[in-house]
């Protein structure tokens, strides 16, 4: 007998094979029989005739760090598919702490800065009471809806052992040795990696970079050699904003080959535009290929719709010539953009050609969101017709916008129904193996922008709308190819003896909702937030999480450790 069977349903199993009608028999958190069941009695059966069972989506890059805290559905990540999240990317985990309560303040600072996460939600819904990996992990495992795996991160351990100087000078030798014992600390407790940045965006509070990025690329590669001890583990990093160049593409070939483990650098973005150079980029993987190491890229399967404010800067910074202003206090910055000179400089340097160049074009972008009553009028406007409308030049129209919401003024580009010729430059991405879809950040950003819902997006848009590619190579794309690059056992295909971590959704409706504020995080914030349709069940670990788009009370969610959960 059987704890759950589901009949009827064409089974996509990942492998990128035909789908074929067959029943599932779960026992317990694994999957024992898959074919003909009709005779089989169970707990309980799920009726999916009509419907589509595939694995549970696996998503690599996500920032729940503090969220499964305060919210232990991991919301909505499950109810768009995903069964299992990996965290502590970008070297922003929240482990290991110090018995210092300045070391968590900073981290918390940093999050709010840098992740978008804001920080009344995390003074009051994280309780900040661990010091090591273990104590972190262990207070996660076994409370959440769905599978998570968690990085040590660079700006945390070097926070750790450096203090305020981690973000001030580069580390001793000794102060190195202090970091890699705590990256093996954390190893040794089931950390499934490691991960750090170089991105020019990532900058704190005080108006210095990240810890990760004072950081040699002899202290980098220190860190990444502890991971030589422990198969099964993975690292993630952030090189720089714009063009990968030699020295970049051997740094991450030197970091994944002194760990003896697979890298994913962070992010691709693909347009027709930009195709050759996504390419490049790619091709950066070859050098580490030939050295017997691999390197991959992580590329967002949708456009991201960033909202962006003057208030916290976070990707202004990294156009050329801004990442000091954006840095100043809110007073200074006020003073800046108030001063017409000044004003003008700073224009004039976003007006020039750069890889930022798309989110300094203000004529195109639209307002989102603003404060003062006689901002309300801008409301989903262009801000090119504001200009026109006002005489004066976009620049000059965002910034009199700004200012009078005290620089709260949320702007960017609207979502847009994009031509084919995007998603088929996208796809042309997705089937190189240099490549892994992913890049959710799920937990952070929460105003900034929404991409949670990737898979059920790429879905939508690319198989049942476009029908560019088969729903089956689709769906291994976003399953068997996770799991094998963080060699997770038995997850991300159908087979018996895997884990039943399951998705059941209609294949003719499947596709993601449009974003909405949605004001349900600790103390009262708000953040972006989109459903999905088409999907009818989850199961995680063989237990029903979400049923008909709502979650159900079970949290059979484990945290996956390195060297247990990974092979």
């Amino acid at each position: 007998m059987y704890d759950v069977i589901i009949r009827g349903g064409h089974v996509v199993d990942g492998t990128g094979e035909p789908r074929r009608l067959a029943d599932i028999g779960i026992t317990g958190d694994r999957i024992t029989s898959i074919g003909e069941l009709a005779d089989a009695e169970a707990g309980r059966v799920i009726d999916a005739t009509g419907r589509i069972v595939g694995p549970g989506f696996i998503d690599v890059h996500t920032h729940v760090d503090a969220q499964v805290f305060w919210d232990t559905t991991v919301s909505p990540s499950p109810l768009h598919g995903v069964t299992t999240v990996i965290a502590g990317n970008c070297g922003f985990s929240v482990q290991p702490l110090s018995d210092d309560p300045a070391d968590g303040e900073y981290l918390m600072k940093m999050l709010s800065r840098v992740e978008g996460m804001p920080l009344r939600s995390l003074r009051e819904g994280v309780p900040w009471n661990w010091v090591s990996t273990s104590d972190y992990l262990d207070a996660v495992d076994g409370t959440t809806s769905i599978n998570t795996a968690f990085k040590v991160g660079h700006s945390a351990v070097r926070r750790v052992v450096m203090g305020a100087d981690a973000t001030r000078r580069e580390a001793t030798d000794d102060e190195i040795a202090a970091m890699c014992a705590l990256v093996r600390a954390g190893l040794t407790a089931g950390a499934i990696g490691f991960s750090s940045s170089w991105s020019s965006t990532h900058n704190d509070t005080e108006q210095n970079m990240v810890p990760s990025r004072y950081a040699t690329r002899s202290e980098l590669i220190a860190l990444c050699a502890v991971l030589a001890d422990f198969p099964g583990t993975s690292l993630e990093f952030i090189p720089k904003i714009g063009p990968f160049d030699d020295e970049v593409a051997q740094l991450m070939a030197d970091m994944a080959v002194a760990a003896n483990a697979p890298l994913n650098w962070n992010v691709l973005t693909v347009h027709p535009k930009t195709l050759d150079d996504a390419f490049a980029k790619l091709g950066t993987s070859d050098i580490a290929e030939a050295r017997g190491a691999r390197v991959v890229g992580l590329t967002a399967p949708m456009s991201l719709d960033f909202r962006m404010s003057f208030e916290s800067g976070f990707l202004l910074d990294a156009v050329p010539g801004w990442e000091e202003p954006m840095l100043l206090p809110h007073d200074d910055k006020v003073a800046l953009l108030g001063d017409p000179e000044r004003r003008a400089e700073l224009g004039e340097i976003a007006g020039g050609q750069h890889a930022m160049r798309h989110f300094t074009n203000w004529a195109k972008m639209t307002i989102f969101h603003t404060v003062a009553l006689q901002n309300a009028r801008y409301l989903g406007r262009n801000i090119g017709e504001i200009a026109d409308e006002l005489g004066k030049t976009p620049w000059d129209a965002l910034c009199d916008i700004a200012l009078a919401d005290d620089l709260l003024t949320s702007f960017g580009h609207p979502s847009t129904d994009e031509p084919d010729d995007v998603w088929a430059a996208r796809l042309q991405v997705w089937r190189d193996h240099r490549a892994v879809i992913g890049a959710s950040d799920a937990g952070a950003h929460l105003d900034m922008f929404f991409s949670a819902d990737y898979a059920t997006k790429m879905l939508g848009e690319a198989v049942v709308k476009r029908k560019m590619l088969p729903l089956e190579e689709a769906i291994h794309l976003l399953t068997a190819v996770q799991a094998d690059l963080y060699m997770l056992k038995d997850r991300g295909r159908i087979v018996e003896g895997a884990y039943a971590d399951l998705v059941v959704f209609d294949e003719q409706r499947i596709s993601s909702n449009p974003m909405e504020m949605r004001a349900d995080l600790p103390a009262g914030a708000a953040r972006l937030y989109a459903e999905p349709n088409g999907i009818d069940r989850v199961l995680c670990n063989g237990v029903e999480i979400v049923h008909e788009n709502q979650f159900t009370a079970a949290r059979p969610g484990i945290v996956l450790r390195a060297g247990t959960h990974t092979g």
